[in-house]
């Protein structure tokens, strides 16, 4: 049989069962999940698939979500129609195109930013000294450690008044806006972040003035007009921003302590990537004294097990900060901090840092080159996202999802100007040739209509 002709036999999947295996109901997802199923083999070709309506009603979902689902797939070549026998999964061709030789993109994570396992340190002697640590008295669950005091001390940018913990970034972050905003309350935002950061406010029900960024950060005009809505604080990340990558020059954070001078507002600093981030750490609390609180995780350097992340700051946010802990909110080991201070300070752990840092580096800038051979020009500055410009946003992401790729949204982290898409890059792997399959991918499907 030719490549792309549809099976002589047709066998029919019901829309109960194939409703059963799709999880995110929108465009993409179908066409994500069923992609994953033609590709695993679950689903052969001959496959007649249930018609749009029957399963636009089995998943309670527009006909025309799984109508633009199909058309992905049409376009990615898995399913076919004939006249009478329906839509039918086709023939697989007898020479994958390049986009499709790899078959473990599915296990690659193109869309959190998490970290690579394989390049997180050891953690048999953190422990163990973590245990061996001298403990002492006092509230469990607002204590930071002195080992892990002393490690953060000398990294910090500015001299902070208190400290405090938190169980890995995104608990700080959230203890850290709460701390400062009531529901109704406004927080002037940078555009684009993180999505779950948005996410985050958004459930809070504290409303977002977004202040847009350039390369080299929060642009002071637009954070000078988003004083004029009165927010409550003003909430950026310094360096490695996801998902731009830049870092805050010396420079744009005298201009934004200027701007940010005439108002008595917060600042809350998120160094999301850490130790990890190529720059230096800078803060506006050397600017601004007694206002700043900086939310630094390790859980990207480190791995999500030590639940690391440590606040410094203002005394007077820092026990706002304390007195969001509720009765069942989680708290930070001791053990764990003390582990956190072992790899902070131990020489071999520093040079496992420093590879994974050149490791992360070099993926990145693979990755951006290859996307720049088809005319797509991406900066690569620090992090683990790309932030990759498309005609389409939508069509984009769905056509790589139906492919086996999953990117993540410029919409959702707010992108306040032309479309985009996020790449992780954390986990790409390190053969050449699967990155340049992997941009011609996004490039075949920036450019579909």
């Amino acid at each position: 049989m030719a490549t792309g002709e549809l099976a002589t036999t047709t066998l029919p999947v019901g829309a109960g069962w194939l409703g059963s295996r799709i999880g995110e109901r929108t465009a993409r997802g179908v066409a994500g999940t069923v992609s994953g199923l033609i590709r695993d083999g679950e689903v052969p070709p001959g496959t007649r698939l249930p018609t749009v309506r029957a399963l636009a009603a089995e998943l309670s979902v527009s006909p025309t979500t799984i109508a633009e689902a199909w058309s992905q797939l049409r376009a990615a070549g898995l399913i076919g129609t004939g006249r009478r026998r329906g839509t039918i999964v086709l023939e697989p061709p007898s020479s994958p195109p390049p986009e499709r030789a790899f078959s473990g993109w599915q296990t690659v994570d193109l869309e959190h930013g998490l970290p690579d396992p394989g390049l997180l340190p050891p953690l048999e002697d953190a422990v163990a000294a973590g245990v061996h640590s001298e403990r002492f008295g006092g509230p469990v669950k607002n204590s930071i450690t002195p080992q892990l005091r002393a490690a953060v001390k000398p990294t910090w940018p500015f001299a902070a008044e208190s400290w405090t913990v938190a169980a890995g970034g995104q608990d700080g972050m959230v203890l850290a806006c709460q701390a400062v905003a009531r529901p109704g309350d406004v927080i002037a935002l940078e555009a684009p972040t993180m999505p779950w950061l948005r996410e985050l406010l958004r459930r809070s029900r504290i409303h977002v003035v977004p202040v847009r960024c350039d390369e080299d950060g929060p642009l002071p005009s637009s954070l000078a007009a988003a004083l004029e809505h009165r927010p409550v604080a003003f909430v950026y990340q310094p360096r490695a921003q996801s998902p731009l990558g830049h870092s805050v020059p010396a420079d744009r954070l005298a201009e934004l302590a200027a701007v940010l001078s005439e108002e008595d507002i917060a600042v809350i600093e998120d160094d999301d990537f850490g130790p990890l981030a190529s720059a230096p750490s800078l803060s506006l609390g050397t600017h601004l004294p007694g206002r700043v609180l900086l939310v630094r995780s390790y859980c990207t350097a480190f791995g999500p097990e030590l639940r690391s992340c440590v606040i410094g700051g203002s005394a007077a946010l820092v026990e706002r900060v304390r007195q969001q802990r509720g009765p069942g909110s989680v708290w930070s080991s001791r053990i764990l901090q003390d582990a956190q201070a072992f790899l902070l300070t131990d020489p071999g752990s520093g040079e496992l840092l420093n590879r994974a840092r050149h490791r992360y580096a070099h993926r990145r800038t693979a990755l951006t080159e290859a996307l720049r051979e088809h005319g797509i020009s991406v900066q690569a500055r620090d992090g683990l996202t790309l932030w990759v410009p498309v005609p389409e946003e939508s069509r984009t992401l769905m056509t790589l999802a139906a492919n086996g790729v999953s990117a993540g949204s410029g919409t959702r982290a707010g992108n306040p100007g032309t479309p985009h898409i996020r790449v992780a890059t954390g986990q790409l792997p390190d053969d050449p040739a699967l990155v340049a399959d992997l941009a011609r991918m996004i490039a075949r499907a920036a450019r579909r209509p």
